[in-house]
């Protein structure tokens, strides 16, 4: 079977992170809840952590571009404790919580799909960290030219998100034609003014 491109149905069957579902990450900036909490897990198999500390290191992680917020981190924190995964004790007037060996053991049963959600929210971190790059040169000289470039990069995006049923025909047909686009767009960089 030949491998699926990411970005389409990527994480279905438990290889991944769920991006592109109810859940998406990229235009929602969310992760399905057991992705967030096997993420939890990888962190405190490292070292036991608060909620705030687990938030900033998901940031870390993905370059600034998922920051999930209190709203959702303590609840999958209260669902690890409630499932035995993850227990917390108090810490002054905050808790601190630690992975326990049936999360040790989650974690270790589903390891793949939790490196592959780190490896994606860092991949993603990275690309992200090149858009922010390029946009800041494009801003300076002509934020108005800048604003039609992010908003038809996100047209392209949002479109290829929501085609991610289509059949292997129209697949080779939208293949075709980003890559007419890739060699249009390398030509016009590709002038340089005399």
């Amino acid at each position: 079977m030949g491998r699926r491109p990411a970005g389409f149905g990527f994480g279905r069957g438990g290889r991944g992170p769920d991006f592109m579902g109810g859940s998406g990450l990229p235009g929602g900036r969310k992760l399905s809840s057991s992705d967030l909490q096997l993420v939890i897990l990888a962190f405190l198999e490292k070292q036991r952590a608060h909620g705030y500390e687990l938030i900033r290191a998901i940031e870390r992680q993905s370059n600034g571009f998922y920051v999930p917020s209190p709203g959702v981190i303590y609840p999958a924190l209260t669902a690890l404790e409630d499932i035995g995964r993850a227990a917390a004790e108090p810490d002054g007037n905050r808790k601190l919580y630690q992975m326990t060996d049936a999360g040790r053991q989650h974690l270790e049963a589903n390891r793949e799909s939790a490196e592959a959600t780190l490896e994606t929210l860092s991949r993603i971190g990275s690309r992200m960290e090149e858009v922010r790059e390029a946009f800041a040169g494009l801003y300076a000289v002509d934020p108005d030219a800048a604003d039609e470039f992010h908003r038809a990069s996100y047209a392209l995006k949002h479109t290829l998100l929501q085609a991610r049923h289509f059949t292997p025909d129209e697949a080779r047909r939208i293949a075709a034609i980003l890559e007419r686009t890739v060699s249009e767009i390398t030509s016009v960089i590709s002038r340089k003014p005399s």
